[in-house]
C-alpha cells in the first residue's frame, strides 16, 4: 500500500462570482509533490441566476502544459486560436495541449446565462516535459456519452474512465505522456482499489463526501498526498462521495511558472510572453 504523507484543503480563490477552492499548490502542498500535476480549482458547487453573466474565463494565453476539464454541473462553451470549438454539458470532459502556445476562452453557453443552473468544474493542468512544451496544440471535447463508465464493487463504485485503463476499460484521450484520469461516484461503503507503479505520481482528490484512502479519512475539497513507494491504491467510501483519480509519471525536472506559462527555466517564460506579444499564439477574432 502507498503511504499517506499528508492531507491537504483546497484554499478558497473565487474568480469574481465563480466559488473556487484551489487545491493543488497550495500553502501545504506544493507543484514539486504531485508533478506532473501542477494545478488544480474546483469551481462550484453553486446556482447561477437567470440571467446570469456565466463563466469568467475570456480569451488568455497558455503555452507548457495541458489543461483538463471536468464539467460536473453546467455547461463549457470552448473556442481557441487553433479554430477549435466545443459546447461541453454535465458529465463531459475537455482535453486542451497548450503546447507551443494558443489563446482560448472558456464560458458558458447563453442558454446557460439565460436560464441559470447549478455549475461545479474541475479543472486539472498536467505539465509536459520539456522534450513536448513546444509540440503542436490540440483539442478534444467529449460529452457524457462520450466516457466509457465502468461499474465495480456490486454497483457501489461508479468510474468515469477519461484516460488510461482502470479495470480493463480504457479512456477516450490519448495522451502524450501516459496520464490516467476518471472521475469515481461512490455509495456509501463503496470500495475501489487501484494499483499504480511505484514511482508514478498519483492525484486524489475528494470532490464530496468522506473516503478513507489507505486507511486515511478525507473529506470534500481535500487532496491525500500519497507516497512514491508501494503500489496499492484503495478507497472506501463512508458516505455518497465523488473522487477525482488519477497517476502519471514524474516529469522530475525544473519548473518556472508565470500566470499561464510553464516552462522550464526563467528564459523560457520571458520567451513565451515575447511570442504572445508578437502574435505568434495566433489570432483571436472575436
Amino acid at each position: 500500500m502507498k503511504n499517506v504523507v499528508g492531507l491537504h484543503r483546497g484554499v478558497r480563490a473565487d474568480v469574481g462570482e465563480l466559488v473556487t477552492f484551489q487545491a493543488v499548490p497550495n500553502a501545504t502542498l506544493a507543484i514539486e509533490r504531485v508533478e506532473p500535476f501542477i494545478f488544480l480549482n474546483h469551481h462550484g458547487p453553486q446556482v447561477y441566476p437567470h440571467g446570469n453573466g456565466g463563466l469568467p474565463f475570456g480569451p488568455h494565453p497558455h503555452r507548457g502544459f495541458e489543461t483538463v476539464t471536468f464539467i460536473l454541473a453546467g455547461d463549457l462553451m470552448h473556442r481557441d486560436s487553433g479554430g477549435y470549438e466545443s459546447l461541453i454539458r454535465a458529465g463531459g470532459v475537455q482535453w486542451m495541449t497548450a503546447g507551443r502556445g494558443l489563446i482560448h476562452a472558456e464560458v458558458s453557453s447563453e442558454e446557460f446565462k439565460a436560464e441559470g443552473g447549478p455549475v461545479e468544474m474541475l479543472q486539472l493542468w498536467v505539465n509536459l516535459p520539456a522534450r513536448l512544451k513546444m509540440t503542436e496544440p490540440r483539442y478534444r471535447g467529449m460529452q457524457r456519452e462520450e466516457i466509457p463508465t465502468v461499474v465495480t464493487d456490486g454497483g457501489r463504485v461508479e468510474l468515469s474512465v477519461a484516460s488510461g485503463s482502470w479495470e480493463g476499460t480504457s479512456g477516450p484521450f490519448e495522451t502524450l505522456t501516459d496520464v490516467s484520469l476518471c472521475v469515481a461516484r461512490f455509495a456509501q461503503g463503496g470500495r475501489l482499489r487501484v494499483e499504480v507503479e511505484a514511482g508514478r505520481s498519483v492525484l486524489c482528490y475528494v470532490v464530496s463526501g468522506t473516503l478513507k484512502v489507505n486507511g486515511r479519512a478525507a473529506g470534500a475539497r481535500h487532496t491525500v498526498e500519497l507516497g512514491d513507494e508501494g503500489e496499492g491504491v484503495e478507497v472506501e467510501a463512508e458516505s455518497e462521495a465523488v473522487l477525482l483519480l488519477g497517476h502519471a509519471a514524474r516529469n522530475r525536472e525544473p519548473v518556472a511558472s508565470y500566470g499561464p506559462f510553464v516552462m522550464n527555466t526563467r528564459e523560457e517564460l520571458e520567451q513565451a510572453v515575447r511570442d504572445y506579444r508578437a502574435g505568434r499564439f495566433g489570432v483571436w477574432r472575436d
